[in-house]
């Protein structure tokens, strides 16, 4: 007798099913029921066809039901709705329009998918509120963009499909407004990775909401009103709801299949239900995650088809396992590509997995060819070498290179075969060390204790007092930003600086990418000092940085500013190639080509550096260069600057109101007088850079002894000059010191904070307190007889300072 079976759902798992069912076994009997009119289709493609990249809505369509007819002979019944399911007798209950009937069946595949997620706040009738899940949902949109002609939108959810609508309606030159209410978007991601792709997203003039949702929605005639958690209220045209979805398995209830906490369906390996002889399928499946073994919620379209492929081969003797799912994916952010591949760190924190992470920022090609755009790439390990999940974005090359991390993964292999894998290299496609080799090699040097890296929130977390440190990159790139606190020292110059680097401080290296960081810290290492590098280097910290402007991005601001650039007709007088160049190569080609050009000249320069985008901004601030426009294509910025010249009239990004000052001084009246002053611009908000130079060196040195290696010159001003502040003396009056002692003790008396105390307020309120270095190697002072906390400068970094004060004071 042949089989019978009926399959709930067609689309990925449904229709996989059906087809491979056929090809095995011609006489099966196979009935398809969808409750909508469409039994598959492409749904991961239905933004798109809403941003118009796809134009034809027929090519959405996958399968017809005359199609699977004519071809497979499967009997699919679209707009008929399973409503009721008898396990004990074997049969359904289908619902449609023409009334109920019931089908039995000898094998039943459940695939009934998800449906979007509705918050009752948005449960208002309204015909300006959409999701998204189906064609005709799709063709709602399109329609109401048609004749509404709707200039704001706001997008409700930011994962996959609310990303995707972000950047298509962004297309159609719509304004949008995407909101999350966790803390970053797309929840695979880690937040370090993340930002890159919420820079993306406001880049292309969408506002960004994070941390925040709606609370309660107004539909007043030709707009709808929401009202945000936090106060805000924003008016928009139409808002679509992509805020997640749920298993659309509520008809299974009382059925004796068991489900899940959250309404998925429990299957075992086979993908056999809690019932012999129904199988289940699709995004509504709880599955098992393959990294941690784990139950998970995983709604993917290749493992949909997957699971649908086993179960056909199961129903037809074909013993068959689904293994688990990896959670491979990829989204498209306008040019910017992200993927993810395994576990990220908040999944392996949840289940206690310990791990180790590093950073990598290769080329996608070889940088000496045209196009190629850095990669950055998280790999996520432990150290036995066990691979346990990986991120990466781009702008090219990223599919490829998530692809090869997952199938190591799959493969049960390790770090060393990142390692060993041989892949395909020619100059436009790769390097003759791949990304994903390179990532293997920084894994290793860890798992080997060649290189202990530190993250970036090792860094905001660090204690002071016990660490150093140390920016190994060119003074050039260390001009255009750095971290707080870090002292520089080119990699090429440590061996001969090796002195003024603390031996009694762990130390923290880093520099633009984590390359040269490794460098510095083997050879720190060898010369006996305790040592971590920054995996990743300034590159990843500044990146984990990114806070999207929210309520205050004026998106509509934005996209008039680029279409306005974007015609600007410049003359150009030279143009600069720079792409394939790591910082700071960039930067130094274009010093390089202004020293040529004539003042007024303009330099169109091109990068694919994606540091150079800020690098640019900085360096023509800090010198006599105005930059006229700054673009962004996709991996490619083109600026253009024009040689020595500033507009008087040219907008700030921020007024100038830091407070600067040179302490020459080393009286103790002049420095409690400038610490004074310090701590009230500070208590104001201000940024405070004090200079302190000469004599006014001794209010920072420590009050204790400290063993350092002097010259004989450097000996004799260490004894005739006093040993930190408690050593000062007056200006006026000081009596052999007895006038230092009284105004001390009448500061104690009239309950006036001492010198002491103001200093450590001061720096306990961020006021940037430098040493002059040429001060100190003219006074024999050094910088492990300065108390801690002291930046050393030259004269360079205090006029930059400088020039965004409006007070600026010698004392």
């Amino acid at each position: 007798m042949n089989k019978k079976v009926l399959i709930i759902g067609g689309v990925a798992g449904g229709a996989s099913c059906a087809a491979r069912l056929r090809r095995l076994d011609e006489k099966v009997e196979i009935i398809m029921f969808e409750k909508g009119e469409y039994i598959s289709f492409a749904n991961c493609g239905l933004p798109y066809h809403i941003g118009g990249t796809i134009e034809e809505r027929e090519k959405l369509l996958v399968q017809t039901p005359e199609a699977m007819k004519a071809r497979f002979n499967i009997d699919v019944r679209v707009k008929n709705e399973v409503i009721k399911i008898d396990t004990k007798n074997k049969s359904v209950k289908v619902k449609n329009e023409k009334g109920e009937y019931d089908e039995s069946y000898d094998y039943l595949v459940l695939s009934p998918g998800a449906k979007p997620f509705v918050p009752k706040e948005a449960s208002i009738e309204s015909d300006k509120i959409f999701t998204l899940r189906t064609v005709p949902d799709t063709d709602r949109i399109v329609e109401f963009i048609k004749d509404k002609k709707p200039k704001n939108a706001v997008v409700i959810g930011g994962g996959y499909i609310g990303v995707e609508m972000a950047e298509n309606l962004t297309e159609k030159g719509i304004n949008v407004t995407l909101v999350e209410a966790a803390p970053h978007i797309m929840a695979p991601f880690d937040s370090d990775m993340i930002t890159l792709g919420e820079k993306e997203l406001e880049e292309n003039g969408v506002k960004v909401i994070l941390n925040n949702a709606v609370s309660e929605f107004y539909d007043e005639k030709d707009k709808l009103k929401l009202k945000f958690k936090n106060g805000e209220e924003v008016e928009t045209d139409f808002v679509v709801l992509a805020i997640g979805v749920k298993p659309d398995t509520e008809f299974l209830k009382n059925t004796g299949i068991e489900l899940a906490e959250r309404g998925h369906i429990k299957v075992d390996s086979n993908l056999n239900t809690s019932v012999d002889g129904i199988y289940a399928a699709g995004d509504a499946v709880e599955v098992t995650d393959y990294v941690n073994g784990t139950k998970a919620y995983i709604p993917l379209a290749g493992p949909a088809n997957k699971m649908g492929r086993i179960i056909a081969d199961n129903i037809s003797g074909i013993k068959s396992e689904y293994k688990g799912t990896l959670g491979t994916s990829i989204i498209k952010i306008f040019s910017l590509t992200g993927a993810t591949t395994g576990n990220n760190e908040r999944t392996l924190k949840r289940n206690n997995i310990p791990y180790k992470v590093i950073y990598a920022h290769p080329a996608s090609h070889a940088s000496y060819y045209p196009g190629g755009n850095p990669l950055t790439i998280k790999l996520i390990f432990n150290m036995e070498g066990d691979i346990l999940g990986s991120q990466i974005f781009g702008y090219d090359g990223v599919d490829k290179r998530i692809d090869d991390i997952a199938a190591v993964i799959r493969l049960k292999g390790k770090v060393e075969d990142l390692i060993e894998l041989e892949l395909a290299y020619a100059p436009p496609y790769s390097s003759a060390k791949d990304p994903v080799n390179m990532a293997g090699y920084i894994a290793e040097n860890v798992i080997f204790n060649k290189n202990e890296v530190i993250l970036p929130e090792d860094i905001d977390k660090r204690d002071k007092e016990k660490t150093f440190i140390l920016d190994v990159r060119t003074d050039l790139e260390f001009e255009t930003g750095y971290i707080d606190g870090a002292y520089n020292i080119d990699v090429n110059e440590i061996r001969d600086r090796l002195d003024e680097i603390p031996k009694d401080k762990e130390i923290y290296v880093y520099c633009k990418v984590g390359l040269r960081g490794y460098i510095a810290t083997r050879i720190l290492l060898q010369n006996g000092f305790k040592v971590k590098n920054l995996t990743g280097g300034y590159e990843t910290y500044t990146a984990s940085k990114f806070v999207p402007k929210g309520f205050d991005n004026d998106s509509s601001f934005n996209k008039e500013v680029k279409e306005e650039v974007a015609i600007t007709d410049y003359q150009v007088n030279r143009e600069l190639d720079a792409c394939g160049l790591c910082c700071p190569g960039p930067l130094m080609q274009v010093g390089n080509c202004m020293a040529d050009m004539k003042d007024g000249e303009i330099l169109k320069v091109k990068a694919s550096d994606p540091g150079f985008f800020e690098d640019i901004k900085a360096w023509c601030k800090n010198t006599s260069n105005e930059l006229l426009d700054i673009t962004k294509n996709g991996g490619n910025i083109v600026a253009m600057i024009k040689k020595g010249t500033k507009v008087e009239n040219q907008v700030l990004a921020k007024p100038l109101d830091n407070k600067t000052m040179v302490v020459f001084s080393g009286d103790l009246d002049k420095a409690i007088a400038s610490f004074i002053i310090a701590n009230g611009a500070a208590s104001m908000g201000k940024k405070v850079t004090m200079f302190f130079t000469f004599w006014g060196l001794n209010i920072l040195r420590k009050n204790e002894k400290v063993n350092v290696k002097k010259d004989f010159m450097g000996k004799m001003f260490g004894f005739m000059m006093p040993r930190g502040s408690k050593k000062l003396q007056l200006s006026n009056m000081n009596m052999g010191g007895m006038g230092a002692k009284m105004i001390r003790k009448l500061m104690k008396d009239k309950n006036v904070t001492s010198l002491e105390d103001l200093i450590k307020s001061a720096m306990d309120s961020n006021v940037e307190v430098v040493a002059c270095q040429m001060s100190m190697d003219l006074m024999g002072i050094t910088q492990d007889e300065l108390i801690d906390g002291v930046k050393i400068g030259g004269v360079g970094y205090y006029l930059g300072e400088a020039e965004e004060s409006n007070v600026n004071l010698f004392i």
